[in-house]
């Protein structure tokens, strides 16, 4: 059965692109595959840059071997189908072992332990967000077994990833990372990617309740809609990919992902790359949390849990959150110092909204299209600069339910993509970023209007209602600018 677009399958991964891999030679140095991620705007997927390193072998059944019956905290959800998304908040969580969780996982129907009140058929089980370091606490040498240096960065290894295993069904909520881009190498089982562009936040309808430090997430189930609820969702662009084995997505800065566990058992493991941006983006978390912390404490002091993520461990008084905000400005002009600050500020600002430069201007190639079909000597130039290829293939935009191929062509959306070995290349990958900027300005307005119409009589505004506006994104990017500026006169 052919692929569907975005989806690169098992037999692709196991082609290695067309790479033979007996030759063991990379398809990227480590300074061309930094040059990628660090200018790359859209996500891609690489390949056959992982054969070799000692993680691929990192089976959940592997791994359960290693831990040697180290308990692991699991985060249990319903396989429901719901419109409402499944924050942390709202999930049990049970201790158990690997082998628990295979043993579960097998649907054995006498099972005992820590999963003996959850029915497979009913529920699934994630072990997510788990740090190495906490991990592999005493077995340090397993560090070595991931190699990022790989991908351009020295050093980085095991120490600063995280790893997540989870069975059918298990998923994470909608939500952008606030700090840097992210490397994902899939290890076991497949997983479904669901992506969206940060200049869709506005069809997204952001929140920050469940409160996490670095995660925005949305209030949609993008899986499955409310689009009586939610109507501006249906102007957002869903990118989709298959990840499997072998294979390493990149996730740049502030791109939206829902992220769903396809098989019986998925294992992977990923790290999160520092970019300059972040040195701003921790004053604007800082400016949330204290506005969160403040506003939701003084509603319920005595009921953290309903609103605070369970991945937050610090205390969350005022005074503490005062030290942390000031920190982050410290650090800000530390890294910056006074001098430079507002001329980086407005570099970042205009950098933010405008397309970049480098490797990006050849991944969306407009052509003017006059009572002609024919490409110009011009784009031919820039499609032969860009990085993508058998070995780097970019994630597409998709339809809502994928198109079916018709003679190795993908129509999508009124592009067309070209298939190559069953993956599918954008013909003319036109995303018309400014107009789609635009766009999502146009829709905040739409967005307040829709809603006041579709609830007239509930006037009511709640705690939640205001910091969803207090600490939209883009109002507390404002305020730390603003912030920052007035402490550097």
């Amino acid at each position: 059965m052919a692929a569907s677009p975005g989806t690169i399958t098992n037999a692709d991964s196991a082609s290695g692109g067309g790479e033979d891999e007996g030759k063991h030679v990379k398809p990227f140095t480590p300074e061309k595959a930094k040059e990628i991620i660090m200018c790359l705007q859209q996500p891609a997927v690489f390949y056959n840059m992982v054969f070799d390193w000692p993680a691929q072998h990192w089976t959940a059944k592997h791994l359960s071997e290693v831990l040697h019956g180290k308990q692991i905290r699991f985060r249990m959800g319903t396989k429901s189908s719901d419109t409402a998304p499944q924050f942390e908040t709202a999930c049990n969580y049970v201790e158990a072992t690997l082998e628990e969780f295979l043993s579960w996982n097998c649907d054995q129907s006498s099972i005992s332990g820590a999963f003996r009140d959850y029915d497979h058929s009913k529920f699934w089980a994630y072990a997510d967000y788990k740090y190495f370091v906490s991990l592999f606490e005493d077995k340090t040498d397993i560090f070595q077994d991931v190699i990022w240096s790989d991908f351009g960065f020295p050093g980085r290894n095991g120490q600063e990833s995280t790893l997540w295993i989870g069975s059918l069904g298990a998923h994470t909520p909608c939500h952008l990372d606030t700090y840097g881009c992210n490397l994902v190498f899939q290890v076991q089982g497949r997983k479904r990617w669901h992506l969206f562009p940060p200049e869709d936040i506005p069809f997204l309808y952001p929140t920050r309740i469940p409160y996490e430090e670095s995660s925005v997430f949305s209030k949609i189930n993008v899986v499955n809609p409310d689009l009586k609820r939610f109507p501006q969702f249906r102007k957002a662009r869903r990118h989709m990919v298959t990840l499997s084995p072998g294979q390493v997505l990149f996730v740049p800065r502030h791109w939206w992902h829902y992220v769903e566990s396809i098989d019986p058992v998925t294992v992977s493991i990923n790290s999160w790359i520092e970019l300059e941006e972040d040195h701003q983006a921790r004053v604007e978390e800082a400016i949330t949390r204290m506005l969160v912390c403040a506003l939701k404490t003084a509603e319920n002091p005595h009921n953290t849990r309903a609103w605070l993520n369970p991945t937050e461990l610090e205390e969350t008084s005022h005074e503490v959150n005062c030290h942390y905000l000031n920190g982050a400005i410290s650090a800000f002009f530390n890294h910056y110092g006074t001098s430079e600050v507002v001329e980086t500020q407005a570099l970042r600002t205009n950098r933010e909204y405008t397309i970049k430069e480098e490797l990006n201007v050849h991944n969306h190639v407009e052509v003017e299209q006059i009572g002609s079909h024919n490409l110009s000597s011009e784009t031919v130039k820039q499609e032969a600069a860009s990085p993508f290829g058998l070995d780097l293939v970019p994630v597409i935009p998709s339809s809502q339910e994928p198109s079916s191929a018709r003679g190795g062509i993908f129509e999508n959306d009124g592009e067309e993509f070209v298939s190559i070995n069953g993956k599918s290349f954008g013909k003319l990958l036109n995303t018309k970023r400014q107009r789609m900027m635009s766009e999502s300005e146009n829709a905040v307005v739409e967005q307040v209007a829709s809603d006041r119409t579709g609830a007239l009589s509930q006037t009511f505004v709640s705690t939640d209602d205001l910091l969803d506006c207090l600490v939209n994104p883009q109002v507390t990017r404002i305020v730390a600018q603003l912030l920052i500026q007035g402490k550097s006169v």
